[in-house]
């Protein structure tokens, strides 16, 4: 088979002892769909970035080929690598809004791509506007070219990318984790437009990854990609049946977990019930109330001890307000059962016995961490509010034991800043921060999504272990069914603030009641 790219032997290194990518060998062919798959710091940015001559300053390509139609695009003037780019070689990139310009129009930016390599008078380019819109299933913006992007939804946004990235017909699209943003309904939509519109214009795909769930929906061949080597290459079938490397292996084990049913009967720590979270809607001059955003709406669960509860549902489904709720940080009507104590009617001034009780662990460690704190003074505040008369060495010894179980060494990190520390390891600490205080309830907000696929396994194991020594409950949220799958007793489907599907884990997904809850299910593998 004929290939539109072939990368020979490629090195890049930042310095001449550290090599980023090693001599590694990429076949992209013709009309077909090639994934590059690993964590991050595997070095597949660096090898997309070099096929369009992109590296950052730093970088050295110590030797190799990328040959683009037989010429070899490492040796090209830059002149004729910008005839390449954005006509030829198109990118698209993990984040929509950053890769948009928000002072000038959709309708503007998509022109200036195709103009900037063609010369067409201003009817024949509203037309070829028009058309790429369609296309990309934009039909609402037909009327309305001249939105900016910041009016667009993060799918919306996604979609005006793809229009600008095949709208000088390439023959090769780069695509570097471009539905990691999105939320999973929204996810499959762009895995299925970039399918369809692959075999209508038959070009080429270079995908970037670190989910194999994605790459399993859109890859023909997979290139396993570790430490700047690739350790392993084949079609989809050969990678997911048959991985021959450990690491693969894993990378695929972590896909299929699946947590057995807990059948637990005992105690009951929360129960909801009918639980809203209404919002005003005020209009006219005296702000009457004339409607209402019905975030939460009439919404019955309960929780037990060492029990994991896994709520999923695209953005707007109510799964923030539903948490807010329960911590008792927003307004809401029902009852909200701790302990048989109705939060909804206790007395604010015991609210602090409570919230020691129910621990929350946010999605960005770094960004819910103080950068200005170092572990000691993060682990210990918790302890000076809830602990008071605690003596110095019983904190100590709490800080140390608590650092110790989440795979933190006290003699090492305790004096250390949040930005001396991994993504993984921020969110251990995050994780401690929460268990210091010895919750029952533990609440997870997106707690793997900003994490590599082997180290998002680690964290969800340790919770694990967690729960299962300290009695814990979690209430879990996330939009990848593979983890919800692997950490969850039961399943809470929440949609435009109705809950429309809750059962046993298996259940869920081996008999799934509502076409919603199948569309989710569809995104795992």
């Amino acid at each position: 088979m004929d290939n539109i790219v072939s990368i020979k032997n490629l090195t890049i290194s930042f310095k001449e002892d550290n090599k980023v990518v090693n001599e590694i060998n990429v076949d992209i062919p013709k009309g077909k769909t090639v994934a590059i798959v690993g964590e991050s710091g595997s070095g597949k940015t660096l090898t997309a970035l070099s096929i369009l001559k992109l590296l950052p300053n730093s970088a050295k390509i110590n030797k190799g080929n990328i040959f683009f139609n037989n010429k070899d695009l490492l040796n090209l003037p830059l002149e004729e690598i910008e005839k390449i780019r954005g006509n030829r070689i198109t990118t698209i990139f993990q984040e929509p809004m950053s890769s948009l310009n928000p002072l000038h129009t959709i309708d503007k930016q998509i022109k200036e791509i195709i103009t900037t390599h063609k010369t067409l008078n201003t009817k024949d380019l509203n037309k070829i506007v028009f058309k790429l819109l369609k296309e990309v299933n934009l039909e609402d913006l037909l009327d309305r070219p001249n939105i900016y992007s910041y009016e667009l939804s993060g799918g919306q946004r996604q979609r005006v990318m793809i229009a600008m990235s095949i709208a000088n017909n390439p023959d090769l699209l780069i695509a570097d984790e471009p539905t990691t943003a999105l939320d999973v309904t929204v996810q499959l939509q762009i895995l299925e437009l970039l399918n369809k519109i692959q075999k209508e214009r038959k070009m080429s795909i270079l995908f970037i990854s670190h989910d194999l769930g994605v790459v399993n929906k859109i890859a023909d061949y997979i290139y396993v990609m570790k430490d700047g080597k690739i350790i392993e290459h084949g079609d989809k079938v050969k990678i997911f049946e048959k991985p021959k490397e450990n690491y693969t292996k894993q990378l695929v084990s972590f896909q299929n977990k699946i947590r057995k049913n807990n059948q637990n009967k005992k105690l009951e720590v929360l129960k909801v019930e009918n639980l809203k979270v209404w919002y005003p809607i005020k209009k006219g001059l005296f702000r009457k109330t004339v409607d209402y955003i019905k975030a939460i709406d009439d919404i019955n669960f309960n929780l037990r001890e060492k029990e994991t509860i896994g709520i999923v549902g695209e953005s707007g489904s109510g799964k923030t307000s539903l948490v807010l709720a329960i911590l008792k940080l927003i307004t809401s009507s029902g009852k909200i059962k701790f302990d048989n104590i109705n939060l909804n009617t206790i007395k604010k001034n015991k609210l602090k016995i409570i919230r020691k009780n129910i621990q929350i662990v946010f999605q960005d460690p770094y960004s819910s961490l103080s950068p200005r704190m170092n572990v000691q003074e993060i682990l210990t505040e918790g302890i000076d509010v809830h602990f008071p008369k605690y003596s110095e060495i019983e904190k100590k010894q709490m800080l140390k034991d608590i650092l110790n179980e989440t795979g933190m060494d006290y003699d090492r990190d305790y004096n250390k800043y949040p930005h001396e520390f991994s993504g993984g390891q921020r969110q251990r600490i995050a994780i401690a921060r929460a268990l210091i205080l010895k919750p029952k309830i533990l609440i997870l907000d997106e707690p793997t999504s900003a994490l590599d696929i082997t180290i998002q396994n680690q964290i969800l194991d340790l919770l694990q272990n967690l729960q299962e020594k300290y009695s814990l409950s979690y209430i879990f949220i996330s939009h990848d069914m593979n983890v919800i799958k692997s950490v969850s007793d039961k399943i809470i489907v929440l949609k435009k603030g109705k809950l429309i599907e809750y059962n046993n884990t298996e259940l869920v997904f081996n008999n799934p009641i509502d076409d919603y809850t199948k569309n989710l299910i569809r995104s795992v593998i």
